[in-house]
């Protein structure tokens, strides 16, 4: 019987066409084609405005209106209470069925913007349904109140690139949120003070997030208020805290100045 011996250059040999031959199947996978082309996509997705980069101590209260309004007026006179401008992001069919509260909020010199017009899960939506969403809703306001909107809020909470494109299409800034009150959840007052006071994303450039017609929000909101302002913060309108132009997105969704990319 013959023994072959290899020396160490055959060796090397044989491991690097294996070494080939491995790599040309990997390659060639459509799998990992799909994994590279999914990682390329998750690089270049595109991000609402959960927060501003804001070191003047400026933050954003928010309310989501999409079913009820018997609060209305409670949140009106807190807000003036306090002196606070709110941004109010409206369903469409909400303008249709309460458009006197919809004037009302627009007199008390808050903020209205858009909740799309049906409430719908707008990320299973093409891209020309989602803009219809938005400008049904957008010409109900047009036509109530004479206001032309540019901030959207998807319901839900829920984007993609198809809704966000579509946002931006027709003029608006998407906006999310980086402090949720959790109202919906009704929880009860004190609960729902200490989730706002003491949520670990609370800080200069946040938007907070409640809903008009939750439970108990009306019933927490003068103290959430107090104690925001306790804590040294400004409360604005979303509109006069993020950045309009000269901004890029952070992975968090945190908009900041080009400037401070450098």
């Amino acid at each position: 019987m013959k023994v072959y011996v290899l020396n160490q250059k055959s060796v090397t040999k044989i491991i690097l066409a294996f070494f080939l031959i491995f790599t040309s199947i990997i390659v060639s996978k459509p799998y990992f084609q799909e994994i590279s082309q999914t990682m390329a996509q998750k690089q270049t997705r595109k991000l609402p405005i959960y927060c501003v980069d804001n070191r003047e101590n400026k933050i954003a209260v928010t309310f989501d209106a999409a079913w009820g309004a018997d609060d209305t007026d409670d949140l009106l006179r807190i807000l003036e209470k306090h002196q606070v401008k709110a941004t109010f992001f409206l369903v469409g069919d909400w303008v249709k069925r309460y458009p006197e509260e919809v004037k009302r909020i627009a007199a008390a010199g808050h903020e209205i913007a858009n909740h799309s017009d049906t409430h719908p899960h707008v990320g299973k939506m093409s891209k020309e349904a989602n803009k219809k969403e938005l400008m049904d809703a957008h010409q109900r306001v047009k036509e109530l109140i004479g206001k032309d909107m540019n901030l959207f809020r998807p319901p839900y909470g829920e984007y993609n690139d198809t809704v966000l494109t579509a946002a931006e299409e027709c003029g608006y800034y998407t906006i999310q949120w980086d402090v949720d009150s959790l109202d919906w959840k009704e929880f009860g007052v004190e609960p729902l003070i200490r989730q706002v006071l003491d949520h670990k994303h609370l800080g200069s450039g946040s938007i907070i997030l409640f809903h008009n017609n939750a439970k108990y929000t009306k019933d927490a909101l003068d103290a959430i208020l107090q104690g925001l302002k306790d804590k040294g913060y400004t409360m604005v309108p979303v509109s006069e805290l993020i950045l309009k132009e000269n901004y890029y997105m952070d992975h968090e969704g945190r908009q900041k100045p080009i400037e401070s990319k450098n």
